[in-house]
């Protein structure tokens, strides 16, 4: 019987080299994992002078501590947007592991239109840093509004720069401002719904019996004999009187719920307000309107009446102009109504009111309204230089008002 001996064959030296390649990148891999981590505080490397040893612990480990203890996100960045650092917070908001946030690009949780403004508030970064708010893209695909605090912190020693950013979650905010907006929103309602029916009650029962009572005055005054003269001209008096009470409850009353709104539409309105507003204030205005071709919603043609009754009144009691210019155009898809004054103006940036701590209330009030209709209002003022205000609000398309 003959017995044949199996030879162990060796594996070739290009395979060992490989292997062990294999095992020093993944030591190599799992250490860096670490010391992103924070799960190791020292290293010891062998080099040709002998092992030497790093330490990570002292004022890097108290700083771990601090960012980690944040209720914030904290980031540091190289000029190229690659995180070098960043802590757990920061990591739950964009829904990765902390070990896939650290050493990626902040790009990949951000839009391409933030990418582009995050990348010019980069370029014009100044040391004492600037705040930005954006939507975070989450690994979830869920959106975070966040707003963001960068500030250069450090310098590598050559012209790349390492930036920290502050990221704070504002989702609970953008909710609560929803909620008052809408709240805001209710109230004007009830406000409009109360001065339809106080216009109603205006008319009904104080202007009809005001009239009622002038015509009969007239008519007193008018069967007076001639030889009663201070008599006459005394009831005449106050036939003057009763007529311009009339007349100031019935300006009341269509202020309060114009019905040349309701029936007419907006320009007719404006030119019935701007007419008006003008014979008694005793100022100069120009009114320019577009030519509408059909009704606008009827809670855009209120809010801008609205909006135009808030800028003259800020105009009769600050301005102190004498020229004043409203000007309704529709550029595209939106509406825009423009009213500008030569009057003594004012620093938006300073003003009393909000120095005060009640910036406005007209103002403010203003601006909402027209946020809520979708729009924005802007004021451009300086002092005496006049105020423009400037109210854009958007049309949905085909959305028109047939009454």
């Amino acid at each position: 019987m003959k017995i044949i001996r199996s030879k162990r064959v060796s594996r070739p030296a290009p395979f060992r080299e490989l292997a062990g390649i294999r095992t020093r990148l993944a030591v190599a891999e799992e250490t860096l994992r670490s010391v992103r981590t924070g799960g190791v505080d020292t290293l010891v490397i062998a080099g040709k002078h002998g092992p030497q040893v790093f330490t990570l612990q002292g004022a890097e480990q108290a700083y771990r501590v601090l960012i980690e203890s944040m209720n914030e996100g904290a980031l540091t960045l190289t000029n190229k947007k690659m995180i070098l650092c960043a802590n757990q917070c920061f990591a739950r908001m964009v829904r990765c592991p902390l070990e896939q946030v650290t050493g990626s690009s902040l790009r990949r949780f951000l839009s391409a239109a933030d990418r582009a403004t995050l990348r010019s508030h980069f370029k014009r970064l100044a040391p004492s840093g600037s705040k930005i708010q954006v939507l975070l893209l989450a690994g979830d695909g869920s959106q975070i509004p966040v707003q963001i605090s960068i500030r250069p912190v450090a310098s590598d020693g050559t012209n790349r720069r390492v930036i920290g950013m502050v990221v704070t979650d504002l989702t609970e905010s953008v909710r609560n401002e929803k909620m008052l907006r809408t709240l805001t929103n209710r109230v004007v309602q009830t406000q409009e719904a109360e001065r339809r029916r106080v216009a109603l009650e205006l008319h009904d029962k104080i202007t009809q019996p005001l009239c009622a009572i002038l015509i009969r005055w007239q008519a007193l005054a008018d069967k007076l004999p001639a030889g009663e003269g201070p008599t006459k001209a005394e009831a005449l008096k106050l036939r003057d009187v009763l007529g311009q009470t009339t007349s100031e409850v019935e300006r009341i009353s269509r202020d309060l719920r114009p019905s040349v709104l309701e029936h007419l539409g907006l320009v007719a309105v404006l030119h019935d307000t701007s007419t008006k507003f003008a014979k008694r204030i005793g100022v100069s205005l120009k009114l320019a309107c577009v030519s509408l071709n059909a009704r606008l919603p009827a809670e855009i043609e209120l809010t801008l009446y609205r909006l135009l009754q808030g800028a003259l009144t800020n105009v009769e009691r600050h301005a102190r102009a004498r020229h004043v210019t409203v000007r309704l155009t529709k550029p595209g898809d939106l509406v825009q109504l423009t009213i500008t004054d030569d009057g003594v103006g004012f620093d938006p940036d300073h003003h009393p009111a909000q120095r005060k701590g009640k910036e406005g209330v007209g103002l403010l009030s203003m601006r909402e309204r027209a946020a809520f209709a979708g729009g924005i209002l802007t004021i451009k003022s300086g002092r005496r230089t006049g105020t423009e205000i400037k109210i854009c609000i958007p049309v949905p398309p085909g959305a028109t008002d047939s009454t």
